[in-house]
């Protein structure tokens, strides 16, 4: 374990950040060609097209937990490789589909691919640092990664208008070839041998009952679930919006950028502020403001019209804003105090807080058909969700520090 006064250099964010950014680039440059791939495969509801967006979620949950505890019997590094295996053949499947059906399994199968990218950078990050410096790499890296949001809807535009949806998959295989040999070549295996677990069923038990003794790691696990499940809400719903409820499909790309230039903005805040006044204060502060502003946009627009369209915008940045010092401090608080276990910790983690978000995006993106309102009521819902779940961790510290 290095030492919290270690700096990473910038080679080791960017990297980090790009195995994360495959996940989005996968998501985020498919949006503006939703309604061509609906075609294609004969999928014309708005709403059953939204599970091209939350399935890959689910099988980023899924593929957690196997990826996360193989790579801690077997290295880091292996598991990125296998993963990027399984992706390849989903996005075969995915430009093969002839229905929708088919197509929804090829996103799981390419979720469960990328789980792999997704989990193994935050184990090599915990290998590597821990607290309150840990929390400071993980805002640089998010930043970086916040970068993909911005550029790729406007990339997925740009090869429709130009070329066809099947494209998109096509480059996203060529980056991948990229990332993986830059990740071969210049990334070294950071599991120590001597932490090196067997992946069986019941090490992966006694993970999980390890991880139990942490009440703060289960309730910011809850808490990351809930706060993602708002989030991909939006994510998933963010088109039938701008595109059907606005009519902006030219300018859907530039809307979504924006919006993503607000989480980069604050996470590169948190960054630069988080040693200072700790990643517990920021993200409460942050949590209790996002609950606000969706509470205010309750009180403002209930029933009542879409407002107009720079309205919206102005509320989801100031909502995204928060975000970005919300995300990577919880994961690095969930993750401080099972370092030993950082494998199958991720995988565990990674997986509560997917089974937690998918169900909700699912059950909240049913009722988004001309309003925006159900979007606002979902992130109130998981804001307040999550400001409880925080001072119940801070009441059960404050209790066993006492005892």
């Amino acid at each position: 374990m290095q030492e919290n006064s270690t700096k990473p250099n910038f080679e080791f964010i960017a990297l980090m950040a790009s195995l994360m950014s495959i996940v989005a680039l996968s998501i985020d440059t498919l949006l503006p060609a939703i309604p061509d791939i609906g075609a294609t495969i004969n999928s014309y509801d708005s709403k059953d097209n939204q599970l091209l967006i939350t399935m890959i979620f689910l099988g980023l949950g899924v593929g957690q937990l196997f990826f996360g505890p193989l790579s801690d019997q077997y290295g880091r590094k292996p598991m990125v490789y296998a993963g990027f295996v399984v992706f390849g053949v989903a996005s075969l499947i995915c430009l093969l589909a002839p229905n929708l059906e088919v197509m929804v399994v090829g996103r799981v199968l390419q979720g469960i691919g990328l789980s792999a990218h997704r989990t193994i950078a935050i184990s090599i990050i915990r290998d590597s640092y821990k607290g309150d410096y840990m929390a400071k790499v993980m805002s640089f890296i998010t930043a970086f990664f916040i970068l993909v949001p911005v550029v790729a809807p406007a990339l997925g535009k740009f090869i429709i208008d130009h070329f066809n949806w099947q494209t998109i998959f096509y480059v996203h295989l060529f980056l991948g070839l990229i990332l993986w040999i830059w990740f071969w070549i210049r990334q070294k295996e950071t599991l120590n041998p001597e932490y090196k677990v067997k992946f069986s069923p019941k090490n992966f038990v006694g993970g999980a009952k390890e991880m139990m003794k942490y009440p703060e790691t289960v309730l910011y696990t809850f808490v990351s679930g809930l706060v993602t499940g708002a989030f991909l809400v939006y994510l998933s719903s963010a088109q039938h919006i701008f595109e059907d409820q606005y009519g902006l499909r030219e300018a859907f790309p530039y809307i979504f950028a924006g919006l993503a230039v607000s989480i980069g903005t604050s996470t590169f805040t948190n960054g630069t502020m988080v040693m200072r006044f700790g990643m517990r204060n920021l993200s409460l502060a942050a949590t209790i403001a996002f609950s606000l502003v969706a509470m205010s946009y309750l009180v403002f627009f209930w029933n009542s019209p879409n407002p107009e369209v720079i309205v919206l915008v102005v509320f989801l940045f100031l909502q995204f804003f928060c975000l970005g010092f919300m995300w990577g401090n919880f994961r690095s608080i969930a993750m401080e105090p099972i370092g030993h276990i950082a494998g199958i910790g991720a995988a565990i983690n990674g997986f509560v807080s997917t089974l937690i978000s998918v169900p909700i995006a699912t059950f909240i993106g049913a009722f988004l058909e001309d309003l925006a309102l159900p979007l606002f009521i979902g992130l109130a819902f998981c804001g307040f969700g999550a400001v409880l779940l925080i001072l119940l961790s801070r009441r059960k510290k404050v209790a066993l520090s006492n005892t």
